[in-house]
């Protein structure tokens, strides 16, 4: 048996990333009922809010889905007070030291994921007692390492030093990538910036369609010298390269990015001052289609895959 969907008792080993601005209760129940793990983001959401979400989210699916916390969240200790009393069953932890809540959550019978960039960190993850590691490569949207390992490198790295349980993530969103992370010794993937255009992504509808619209070479990670995060290419975007070019500092950086960014774009729409945040694959995406299809197209396409890729044909001599 596949070791994620054993651990989440979940159909696929699919998990949707929890992504700020746009996963909300919509999106995370429409993943979970389609046989995958569906995720909230609790990293755009006030406590009360994100009590709110995991209560409709129960309302919308009997499956298991899980929360998605960066650990740098001020109001932390009330997102995870939240999570307690409404008895979540999983937990995906981001940016931040595992150390300081997985064994507080695991009290409680949650099953702890943490997000890494390399395999030190995945190391620490598994010291720390959690449950298994999503290692998320370059090619993925939103904040990132400032290594720039890509997924194809660091899958096998992190295999190759930790036993847990392992899900893959970055540029991945199709049957093909999935079956590629699983032959580098990934147990699952996870998925976002697919999820993204999605009718139920809560993504706003302007972004959706600026991400379809989107060619190769329209994303970068920048402000490494802040948060590295990967950019979809705008007005904004601009802004922060004409600083770069008269040698800003981190104080300037910081006054330009400014407060509710992200927000200001994903979610309200203004596509020329507003912080996109999307992964590389943005360029492979060209349609919005409802989440229980892309699910469906990656399993298939990753199943016949299996079915009629015949590996002899990959020797060498």
């Amino acid at each position: 048996m596949n070791p994620i969907t054993q651990l989440f008792a979940i159909r696929y080993p699919i998990v949707q990333a929890g992504m700020i601005w746009c996963s909300g209760w919509e999106l995370a129940s429409a993943v979970s009922n389609a046989g995958g793990l569906g995720l909230l983001g609790a990293g755009s959401m006030y406590p009360e809010v994100l009590k709110e979400q995991i209560q409709k989210c129960k309302s919308a699916t009997k499956q298991p889905f899980g929360v998605n916390l960066p650990l740098l969240y001020p109001d932390i200790d009330q997102h995870i007070q939240t999570i307690i009393e409404e008895k979540v069953p999983i937990v995906f932890t981001s940016a931040g030291n595992p150390k300081t809540w997985t064994s507080i959550l695991k009290n409680e019978g949650i099953k702890v994921v943490h997000v890494v960039s390399s395999a030190k960190f995945a190391l620490k993850a598994q010291d720390s007692g959690c449950d298994a590691v999503v290692a998320e490569g370059f090619e993925a949207g939103g904040h990132n390492g400032r290594e720039e390992t890509t997924t194809m490198c660091l899958i096998p790295q992190v295999r190759q030093a930790i036993h847990l349980p392992l899900i893959a993530a970055g540029g991945i969103g199709t049957g093909k990538t999935m079956l590629a992370a699983m032959i580098l010794g990934a147990d699952g993937v996870q998925v976002g910036s697919r999820f993204v255009t999605t009718p139920e992504s809560s993504a706003h509808q302007a972004f959706k369609e600026k991400i379809i619209h989107a060619n190769e070479g329209d994303t970068l990670l920048t402000l490494k010298e802040l948060t590295p995060v990967r950019l979809l290419k705008n007005k904004f975007f601009n802004d922060v390269m004409a600083a770069y070019e008269q040698d800003a500092g981190t104080d300037e950086l910081q006054s330009l990015l400014g407060r509710g960014r992200a927000k200001r774009g994903m979610c309200e729409g203004d596509m020329e001052e507003g912080e996109l945040e999307i992964g590389q694959i943005s360029a492979y995406i060209n349609e919005i289609k409802p989440a229980g299809d892309v699910v469906k197209e990656i399993v298939e396409e990753y199943t016949q895959l299996l079915k009629t890729t015949s590996l002899e044909r990959l020797k060498i001599n």
